[in-house]
């Protein structure tokens, strides 16, 4: 979901232009196609004097003082006095917070999300903002360090925060946002992706932070412009995509003996959070293990090989990713067989999303659950899987493909609901029998990347889902039984070549904000939200862990499209892992 986010209303007077036509597509929708393919001056006004404004100053300071006291009385709420703290700039990376440790970094809420892109985006503009075209960027800070040869020395732990200006061919600052930018930090055990905040004035932030634990080696910050001016939001943003580094900037972490606020295991609370900033570290390596097996595995690491707390808890080698693990504003217990069974027995799963979907299934039936034959997992299917150590436990799986109302053909998305026999056969599920689902996952994007021509028309759809799926819980419940929890899983951020089309992670991004957005206003979301785009993000700039459009492929020694043996099926397996946590932590 949207880290890129736009400003409140009526912050910014100049907002970028949308393309708010939509292209003529010549074609039955339903037929399938591919995704491939100057200053004003005026008078001054009298203001008021240096001596009011000094008073004005002192009594804010006053007022300042006394809220902070009275905030900080054995009385008060430990919810609000967090807010305070958070606005003040304490408490979320500011200098400490009460029990002296730094915050983790965290991704700021967007209230109104949808309104506000649809403003940005379908706003007029002006010149010369609407017409200059961001070619370059300055950084300052960074910028200066780098001309001097140097690399950037920061402290590990604490919050960084660096702005920058869009630069025109002229090098002049642009003075309208929308731009597309991907912004990667590693290291040799660290991979995350610095949430950026677009302040729709041609200037944008980022922030950044790496754990003391993995401070050492090398660290580079890498900014990408992927599209221009909203341009990755249009129907064919192939034909716009810019996609050119910026900047390679080499980075020094200091080690630091500050403490980090306690990384604890997730909880159900933890899904609320409807956008996540977490890494990926290794904890371990396997020098050695350079090539696949014969089965194309990376059995890299001892199966038992265990987690280092903080970062995951479990048997780190179930993850096959040679010591890499993902963990965000907590971390995530990674799954024995036997602890997965007693979780998952006598439950009822329904996925109702892309095929993604069904490689997460089938990795979690494989990988974790121990299930050699998956043949019945497909894009639809309903069955029972026993736990084939011979020990108690059964598991129903639903799956449901939302790309095409007919299982056998794509790109309709969220559009597929609209046919009545899919709403049905989708009702079914719910309003038969004597028990409903127990656990709901629910994604939708990629398709929706192809079918859907504005952002506007999108928007509507989601609305239409959002109603749906409100409408099926309200028959769940007037039928006296327990809502299921339900998930909303985003969608992944598409690799490699499959950056520039119509499923770009720009465009995926803005859609996720506005479905899960949409889901949530209507109650929907009684379980939350899992964010797979912030945990593919770090893999999505080539193909190494990805066919494009996938994160989950079966293993298999077969040559990508780099000339090498890809190893596409670890990071949905922590997704898998991710989808535990939430089922079991119920």
């Amino acid at each position: 979901m949207s880290a890129h986010l736009p400003p409140p209303h009526g912050s910014i007077p100049f907002l970028a232009a949308g393309d708010a036509k939509k292209p003529h597509l010549g074609a039955d929708p339903n037929k399938k196609f591919s995704c491939c393919g100057g200053d004003h001056h005026h008078a001054k006004k009298p203001g008021p004097s240096a001596g009011k404004l000094a008073l004005a100053s002192f009594l804010g300071v006053i007022v300042l003082l006394a809220v902070d006291v009275s905030l900080a009385g054995a009385g008060a709420h430990r919810r609000l006095r967090r807010q305070y703290l958070h606005y003040v700039g304490v408490g979320d990376g500011g200098p400490a917070s009460r029990d002296d440790s730094l915050s983790w970094l965290s991704v700021p809420g967007h209230p109104n999300f949808t309104d506000d892109l649809l403003a940005r985006w379908l706003a007029p503009g002006g010149s010369p903002c609407r017409d200059a075209r961001t070619a370059n960027i300055s950084v300052a800070v960074l910028d200066d360090a780098a001309a001097r040869g140097e690399p950037t020395a920061l402290g590990a732990a604490e919050i960084h925060e660096f702005t920058f200006w869009a630069l025109d061919d002229a090098g002049q600052r642009r003075c309208l946002g929308g731009d597309y930018f991907e912004i990667d930090l590693s290291g040799d055990a660290w991979k995350s992706r610095p949430p950026v905040v677009d302040h729709g004035d041609g200037s944008y932030s980022f922030r950044l932070q790496v754990a003391p634990r993995f401070a050492e080696g090398n660290f580079h910050l890498t900014v990408v412009l992927l599209f221009r001016s909203f341009e990755g939001l249009k129907f064919s943003s192939a034909r716009f995509k810019y996609r050119t580094e910026l900047r390679r900037i080499p980075l020094l972490l200091r080690w630091s003996n500050a403490s980090l606020q306690a990384l604890e295991t997730c909880s159900a609370a933890d899904f609320a959070r409807d956008a996540w900033s977490g890494r990926w570290t290794r904890l371990a390596k396997n020098d050695n293990c350079e090539d696949v097996d014969a089965a194309g595995r990376y059995r890299c690491l001892e199966p038992e090989h265990p987690c280092e707390a903080p970062w995951c808890d479990g048997p780190l080698g179930s993850l096959e990713s040679n010591g890499w693990v993902y963990s965000a504003h907590c971390s995530f217990r990674l799954f024995a067989a036997d602890a997965a069974w007693r979780c998952l027995d006598g439950k009822w799963l329904f996925f109702w999303g892309d095929s993604n979907h069904v490689d997460t299934i089938r990795n979690l039936l494989t990988f974790v659950l121990g299930v050699t034959d998956t043949s019945a997992v497909t894009r639809r299917f309903d069955a029972v899987f026993a736990n084939p150590n011979g020990r108690p436990g059964s598991l129903r799986i639903t799956s449901i493909f939302n790309g095409h109302w007919n299982m056998s053909m794509n790109y309709l998305g969220l559009h597929s609901l609209r046919n009545r026999e899919f709403r049905q056969l989708i009702r079914s599920y719910f309003m038969s029998g004597d028990r409903v689902p127990d656990v709901v996952v629910l994604n939708s994007g990629l398709h929706d990347g192809c079918y859907w021509t504005s952002v506007r028309a999108y928007v509507q759809a989601a609305e239409f889902a959002a109603q749906f799926w409100s409408g099926v819980m309200a028959k769940v419940r007037a039928r006296g039984h327990t809502v299921p929890r339900v998930f909303y899983r985003t969608t992944v951020a598409t690799g490699g070549y499959a950056r520039d089309l119509s499923f770009n992670p720009s465009k995926m991004e803005a859609f996720n904000g506005v479905l899960v957005e949409k889901m949530r206003r209507h109650g929907v979301l009684t379980g939350g939200v899992i964010d797979n785009f912030d945990m593919t993000f770090p893999w999505h700039y080539d193909n190494r862990c990805n066919d494009g459009v996938h994160y989950g492929r079966a293993p298999a020694k077969l040559v990508w499209r780099d000339g090498k043996i890809g190893h596409q099926y670890f990071v949905d397996l922590m997704l898998g892992h991710v989808l535990l946590n939430a089922i079991c932590n119920g």
